[in-house]
């Protein structure tokens, strides 16, 4: 964050760090899996469904926002009969799948 302060005036920046390659991966996955999972439900539908707008769902399952809301990957999952244990499950593999097979520190962090 960046304060400046101009004729009594404060300016408030908020600068965001950017993502690494590895959580733009992770953004993808977690997109992959749940357009899976939505398979020939109406992308409408489920995002109606969810709360949210199809363009922010459209986007979230190509990737174009690789860290989505928390409570919105959880509204998302739940309209898909999806758990969330079950969603980190599929993410972490697709991630070890395309490491190699080398555990990734989001695995190490649900175990």
């Amino acid at each position: 964050m960046v304060t400046n302060n101009y004729t009594g005036i404060t300016i408030t920046l908020m600068v965001r760090v950017p993502l690494t390659g590895s959580e733009r991966e992770r953004g993808q996955h977690l997109g992959e899996t749940l357009r899976r999972a939505r398979g020939d439900r109406s992308m409408s539908d489920v995002a109606a469904a969810a709360g949210i707008s199809a363009e922010t769902l459209r986007k979230i399952e190509r990737g174009r926002i690789p860290t989505p809301a928390f409570f919105t990957v959880a509204a998302v999952a739940d309209v898909l009969d999806l758990s969330l244990d079950r969603l980190l499950s599929h993410v972490m593999d697709q991630e070890a799948d395309a490491a190699g097979g080398e555990a990734s520190e989001l695995a190490t962090l649900a175990r």
